[in-house]
């Protein structure tokens, strides 16, 4: 019996050892699987673990995005109400120049036809001086001469003056004459010329509408790539839509920057 017991208790005192061997290795690996587990501490002290903080970053980058589009879109519809604006003020002054071509030509009609009366007035008088010259009937001629038109009379005077019946040079007739003007057709020809300058007004004017008109359908389509980018799950595919965007404004914003700009309140 004495030797059972010394037996078990030897057996207890064995147990104790190895239990105290093994405590340092068992310890430390404890330590070290703690020390694995242990979470990352962001500033306010709140444990981050990894799938949270790409969570974070996805976040933040979507809101980037979210951000971008919006004011793609504003920027966008700002600029197409402003192009639409300035392509319908060209519209107007496109407009107001072909009126003022279509009077210009009507005055300018008006003042040849008078112009072309009154030139058959002097021709008619002109024939009948010749006539009563060579008839010597200097009564009618003297009569005639004092009714010629003073433009008229001016050219017959310096047409005298060559000595038309004995110089080869002379010109055939005072209407050949630099001193025979007809401020009637004088009239026609500026007015003619005014609508002339009116029709490249109204030209110009109609490129630029149609300019304007153009940059609505960019800015119209930087709108469409903003809204169709929302809709879109792949952020790689959105984030691409939505550069393609940017680029079509910046580039039609760019270009509008050099047309002339008219504004009326």
């Amino acid at each position: 019996m004495g030797g059972g017991v010394l037996d078990e208790g030897g057996a207890r005192r064995c147990a104790r050892v190895t239990r105290v061997n093994e405590t340092p290795g068992e310890d430390r690996r404890a330590r070290g699987a703690q020390t694995r587990r242990r979470p990352d501490l962001r500033a306010n002290g709140r444990p981050t673990t990894e799938s949270e903080a790409g969570t974070a970053s996805s976040a933040r980058h979507e809101r980037a995005i979210d951000i971008a589009t919006a004011v793609l879109l504003a920027l966008a519809a700002v600029a197409s109400a402003w192009s639409g604006y300035q392509s319908a003020r060209w519209s107007g002054i496109q407009a107001i120049a072909f009126s003022e071509a279509n009077a210009a030509r009507l005055e300018s009609t008006r003042a040849s036809t008078r112009a072309g009366q009154l030139s058959e007035i002097d021709v008619g008088m002109f024939i009948a001086w010749v006539t009563a010259y060579s008839e010597r009937n200097e009564e009618l001629e003297a009569f005639l001469f004092d009714r010629f038109r003073p433009p008229m009379r001016t050219a017959v005077d310096a047409w005298i003056a060559t000595r038309p019946l004995v110089s080869a040079d002379a010109p055939p007739s005072p209407f050949a004459m630099e001193e025979y003007r007809l401020p009637e057709q004088e009239e026609a020809e500026r007015l003619q010329t005014e609508a002339t300058a009116a029709v490249e007004r109204a030209k110009e004017a109609n490129q630029r509408s149609d300019n304007y008109v153009l940059a609505v359908v960019l800015f119209a389509s930087a709108l469409f790539f903003a809204g169709i980018s929302t809709k879109l799950s792949r952020e790689e595919t959105r984030l691409a839509v939505l550069v393609l965007g940017w680029l079509v404004l910046l580039g039609a914003a760019g270009w509008v920057a050099t047309f002339p700009v008219t504004v009326a309140v």
